[in-house]
């Protein structure tokens, strides 16, 4: 049988900001072979010879690794074009969900990790975009999000006492729900399982035992562990439990801290989310009062996060882009970058940093993307400007050049689904995990 030609690449000139190094520096060529790296020369050396299907000169430009957002949403919430009866189904779900991908896909995103999504979408659009149905980032995903009564996902009523089928969150509260479910999801190929606590971390609705049987369950089949939680205690708890991340961590404690840096567990505070908040009005459903509410999270969120830091606790960096109408696909994931070099005191490329290699564990790739190294896979991306000087450089698709993902140049220009000519449903609920 005949054997199928590797598609080679080559990427010349331009500055490197290859996603471990602690400076930018000239590049001469990155050579890349099917879906991976596989030389990357300084200037002065000569390519490896042989035929390339593109060359790309990159001059002026700015190579690096793709991002990686590590919290987005894309089952969770859709709008309802005229003529769609039920966008709130499995079928309009996962076609939302398709399109969603190759929006975040062409604004140079190439990974993202999803923490909650309705039914099993998300997995099965995964699938779909691993089996070249369609395009998308690498989906790293959860199913619905385990949370308790009280929990942030509980939408319980008197007639609905276990909550709707197309909740984001599924009611677990005994120990034998949440390991039911767990293994539920096990089974159905989740990557990441979601424990959801309390909404503002004012009370501790998943105790530290429901969190250990849940990562048992988990870790033993190989799937990752993610929390929100914004409390004290449920902080705390999540590190005890050696969960594998936490969400936010607004509220905690020196103490608190002490027990995450000993358990090594990082914190991914997902600033964006909030700050977005803070810049809509009652138009888009947040009231003044809940903006006031949310301002008031994030300065609270920003002291623990530097407390964080100096205690030498990774931080990772996520969105939450997707989460409501506001949360625009394509849009914030750069956003994070930029709060964290503002508020936090990161350096542009510890912000870079954040963003690519250290959010490689989010996707399940620790080692493999991230970085431009030989060896590695080529999630590459090219910006007309420098992010280390302006990192808002990273908010601004229409400045990108390139996007290669798995080795294959992304066309930008192809938009997949139509514009919608109607603007989203206003969002009524908010900071969802």
């Amino acid at each position: 049988m005949q054997q199928k030609s590797v598609t080679r690449v080559l990427i010349k000139n331009g500055t490197l900001i290859d996603g471990k190094s602690p400076n930018p520096v000239p590049n001469g060529s990155i050579t890349v072979e099917g879906n991976r790296i596989v030389r990357v020369d300084p200037p002065g050396s000569a390519p490896e010879q042989g035929q390339y299907q593109e060359v790309i000169d990159a001059s002026g430009r700015y190579i690096m690794p793709g991002l990686i957002d590590g919290h987005v949403h894309l089952s969770s919430h859709q709008a309802a074009p005229p003529g769609v009866r039920y966008p709130s189904s499995p079928e309009f779900a996962a076609l939302w969900t398709a399109r969603a991908a190759g929006q975040i896909l062409r604004a140079g995103v190439t990974g993202i990790s999803v923490p909650g999504g309705k039914w099993f979408v998300d997995a099965t659009v995964r699938e779909a975009v691993n089996g070249g149905l369609i395009e998308g980032p690498r989906i790293f995903c959860a199913g619905r999000a385990l949370t308790p009564h009280g929990g942030i996902f509980d939408n319980s009523t008197a007639t609905d006492p276990e909550g709707t089928d197309d909740s984001v969150g599924i009611l677990c509260n005994t120990l034998d729900d949440y390991v039911r479910e767990t293994r539920r999801q096990c089974k159905r190929g989740v990557d990441l399982i979601k424990v959801a606590d309390s909404y503002w971390g004012d009370t501790q609705t998943v105790s530290l035992e429901e969190l250990k049987a849940v990562v048992s369950e988990a870790h033993r089949r190989n799937v990752r562990v993610g929390i929100h939680a914004r409390g004290s205690r449920s902080t705390r708890d999540a590190a005890l439990a050696h969960v594998d991340w936490i969400y936010h961590a607004d509220l905690a404690t020196e103490e608190d801290l002490d027990v995450v840096a000993r358990a090594g567990v990082p914190i991914m505070p997902v600033f964006t989310q909030c700050q977005i908040i803070t810049e809509q009005n009652a138009t888009m459903g947040f009231s003044a009062p809940m903006r006031a509410k949310v301002a008031g999270q994030l300065q609270k969120n920003y002291e623990s996060i530097r407390r964080a830091r100096v205690r030498g606790i990774s931080i990772l960096a996520g969105t939450d882009s997707g989460n409501a109408a506001a949360f625009a696909y394509g849009k914030y994931h750069g956003r994070e970058a930029e709060i964290l070099i503002r508020e936090i005191g990161f350096s542009p490329m510890e912000a870079i940093k954040a963003c690519t290699s250290q959010n490689a564990r989010t996707i399940g790739l620790e080692g493999k993307v991230g970085v431009i190294a030989p060896g590695m896979l080529a999630d590459i991306i090219v910006w007309n400007d420098n992010p280390i000087d302006d990192i808002t450089v990273l908010q601004r698709p229409e400045g990108l050049s390139v996007v290669m993902k798995d080795g294959r140049i992304i066309d930008r220009n192809l938009e997949g689904f139509r514009r919608l000519e109607t603007e989203p449903p206003r969002a009524n609920v908010v900071a969802q995990g």
